[in-house]
């Protein structure tokens, strides 16, 4: 009779915690959403958050603002994520780090697969090779032919170490068989004005810093390390198309909650988070940063962080990476 009453006692907790998580659900949102961003305002991550805030807000029927929290390699911005409550009122606007910084960091600021729960992708934006106008190097596969003949001799300008541009060209020489010379910066602005100057050769960087100076001649971009050919771009190839099948390295954005977020609550966020990216502003603010939107299911978002975080962090290992 006891283990009865025990067992009947357990199915009423269940049912209640259902219940109260199911109306919980119902009602939710309730009350504004903010967005923890890792970098600072005024940058790409922090536009897009805006712009994609605004959309959800419309459809969610809050008020959603973005909150910077920049600085350890967006680990701040994480660890305000994860000490949150899993209700779906606060959301980090992540990308590549959060899957690279695990293995960067060491020990591990954080557990990728335990304490998060991911929503959906937002969008990808290329990173790329670019020269100044006065270089003597035309294409990749010229730069690629001087750095064999001379290993090392090539210096390329990168924002930090363990930045995903770093890590792209870390990817690229690895892939190419070849002997770069990293050179890190605190940021692509100075990366830029040193390649601009003929400081260093070249220079490693998403699309959207390098797109006024390409536009204007000062800058020739050599290739886009996206699977395909970006479109603020158009006439400069891929990594892939230059001769390494199947490169590729982007710079990603994607919506991730706290582990533990109700499933209702996920299917309400996923669902806003697709309409924003397929409006008119949304596209049009990752068009102007040379990116595409990657609508999509939570899965495809999943399978991304489990795979970036094994490749770059085999990357991370083989070459002795260390953060700033």
């Amino acid at each position: 009779m006891k283990s009865l009453l025990a067992r009947c006692a357990l199915a009423l907790a269940a049912l209640l915690s259902f219940s109260t998580v199911a109306v919980a659900a119902d009602a939710y949102p309730s009350k504004p959403l903010r967005i923890l961003v890792g970098y600072s305002a005024g940058g790409a991550v922090d536009a897009i958050a805006r712009s994609v805030g605004q959309r959800m807000a419309v459809t969610l029927g809050q008020p959603v603002v973005v909150e910077n929290r920049p600085g350890a390699g967006t680990n701040i911005a994480v660890k305000a994520l994860t000490t949150s409550a899993p209700d779906g009122y606060t959301l980090l606007l992540a990308a590549n780090a959060l899957a690279v910084n695990p293995s960067l960091f060491q020990p591990a600021p954080y557990d990728l697969d335990r304490e998060f729960t991911p929503i959906a992708l937002v969008g990808r934006v290329p990173v790329v090779f670019a020269v100044g106008e006065g270089s003597p190097i035309k294409t990749l596969a010229q730069l690629v032919a001087t750095a064999k003949v001379r290993p090392d001799s090539i210096r390329v300008a990168t924002p930090g170490n363990g930045s995903t541009p770093h890590l792209a060209m870390e990817l690229f020489q690895h892939t190419a068989g070849l002997q770069l010379t990293h050179v890190p910066y605190k940021g692509g602005a100075q990366a830029l004005t040193d390649v601009l100057g003929g400081h260093v050769d070249v220079v490693a960087v998403n699309a959207l810093e390098v797109l006024p100076l390409a536009k204007s001649g000062k800058l020739r971009v050599l290739a886009v390390m996206s699977a395909d050919r970006s479109a603020v771009l158009p006439g400069v190839p891929t990594v892939a198309e230059s001769g390494y099948p199947g490169f590729e390295a982007s710079v990603w954005y994607g919506f991730v909650a706290p582990a533990g977020l109700p499933a209702p609550v996920l299917a309400k966020l996923h669902d806003a988070v697709q309409k924003a990216i397929q409006s008119t502003e949304v596209k049009e603010q990752l068009a102007a940063a040379g990116g595409v939107p990657l609508p999509g299911p939570t899965a495809q978002f999943e399978k991304l962080l489990k795979s970036d975080a094994a490749r770059y962090g085999k990357l991370i290992r083989d070459a002795s990476i260390k953060p700033d």
